[in-house]
């Protein structure tokens, strides 16, 4: 899946693998940041649905992870 604007179009987008992936073939996700939003997904699936979050709210989820 590709990340589009509200009008349709593409965004570039520059993805980030998790730091706690060893390249095993592991669970892992990526992260990427986009004007509104810090996107998600599975690195295992980078064509599959992905999860789009209000970056205040991944702010609040990487808080709770500490």
């Amino acid at each position: 899946m590709t990340p589009t604007t509200g009008s349709g179009s593409s965004l570039t987008v520059q993805w980030r693998k998790s730091s706690y992936s060893n390249g095993s073939g592991g669970e892992c996700v990526e992260v990427a940041a986009v004007e509104q939003a810090v996107l998600v997904r599975d690195s295992k699936r980078p064509g599959g649905p992905l999860i789009a979050l209000q970056p205040r709210a991944w702010s609040a989820f990487l808080a709770d992870m500490e």
